[in-house]
Order: C-alpha cells, then structure tokens, then sequence
C-alpha cells in the first residue's frame, strides 16, 4: 500500500500498473498531474502477512489540488500474485 502510494505521489504509471491485479487492471492509467499526494494515513490492515495470501488496508490518502487540500478514503484489497502483492480492488 505504502508502496503505491509513493508511485502516485511519483507519478509513477509503470509500477502501478505492474502492481495491479491482472484482473482487474486498466489498460491505460491517466495521473492528474495537478494533483500532488502530500500524505497518507493507514487506518487499519487485515491479514497481508508472511504467510497470508489475500488482505484489506483503509485508508486516508491527503493530496492538494489547485491549492486546496483534500483527502480519499478508501477500502483496499490485495492479493498476491506470484508471491507478490497486487492491488485488487
């Protein structure tokens, strides 16, 4: 999570993208680029351990636009492929 949190912060599309679950990952991935990430806030995690294959994060992502500060609560899944973490949905 924390690592994809870098990558848009990064503007990083490559690692998104690599990331993401196969199933459910988009074919193009457009980045605001007027948004700056300034921050985020893992509320709680599920599982995503050594030995678990699937796990949950919540949390609160900051980010400025046009000036003004906002925030994107959200509700994540993960799971691994190929013994690495992928962004689900």
């Amino acid at each position: 999570m924390r690592s994809r949190f870098t990558a848009f912060a990064r503007g990083d599309r490559d690692y998104l993208l690599r990331t993401w679950h196969p199933s459910t990952r988009p074919k193009r991935l457009d980045l605001d680029d007027d948004q700056e990430w300034t921050g985020l806030e893992v509320l709680e995690s599920q599982n995503g351990g050594l030995f678990h294959h699937d796990g949950t994060v919540e949390f609160v992502a900051h980010y400025r636009q046009a000036g003004r500060p906002g925030s994107m609560r959200q509700h994540s899944r993960f799971t691994r492929v190929d013994g690495l973490w992928t962004y689900l949905d």
